[in-house]
């Protein structure tokens, strides 16, 4: 049996990255991934059954990197307000710092790729923010909302901001630069929002 080449998993896991989130994922195929990672379709397949397999390992694996990343340092028992900010503070860091990474993510958020990856995600936030979540309404410090509120209010301020810093303005000629300050004055106004 031929060993794990873990280099050459890498170098095919990051041209797929770099191809998809370029390419688009319609444009995507193994032949073209081999000849771009400098590899045989044949050693592809030693670590993919097939393309969908490939696409689902990496997309599962990106995600759970995105977890890691938004949830270091974060602990559920930190007040609502201590703990948001640090996930505001590693979810800017994440898309500001991992752009491939981040348009990945959007590329296969609206694929038949979503639904195995972003379960893997939730599963793996759900550990620390479903008992963040209890902690601070049982506290009294926020009240009992719906994710999908609490995801349009709490974080999704936070990625009209990084989408404003990529595309370089907000609105028609505004030029827009991502800082630590505005998103400072971002975070207040949705905690003022939310907490009681």
């Amino acid at each position: 049996m031929r060993q794990r080449d873990e280099n050459k998993i890498q170098g095919i896991r990051e041209k797929a990255i770099e191809m998809i989130t370029n390419e688009g994922l319609e444009n995507f195929g193994i032949n073209k991934l081999a000849k771009a990672a400098g590899v045989s379709p044949a050693t592809i397949y030693i670590y993919y059954k097939d393309k969908d397999d490939l696409i689902t390992q990496i997309s599962v694996d990106e995600g759970m990197r995105m977890c890691a990343a938004i949830l270091e340092g974060f602990d559920p028992e930190m007040t609502f307000e201590e703990g948001l900010w640090i996930q505001w503070k590693n979810r800017a860091k994440y898309s500001l710092n991992n752009q491939e990474g981040a348009s990945f993510y959007e590329q296969l958020r609206n694929s038949t790729y979503r639904e195995k990856m972003v379960k893997a995600i939730h599963d793996e936030m759900g550990k620390k923010a479903g008992p963040f979540m209890k902690n601070a309404i049982e506290r009294g410090e926020i009240n009992d909302i719906t994710i999908e509120v609490f995801w349009s209010v709490a974080i999704a301020p936070l990625y009209s901001l990084v989408r404003f810093h990529q595309e370089g303005h907000c609105f028609k000629d505004r030029i827009f630069v991502f800082s630590e300050k505005i998103m400072k004055e971002t975070f207040d106004y949705v905690i003022k929002a939310l907490k009681k």
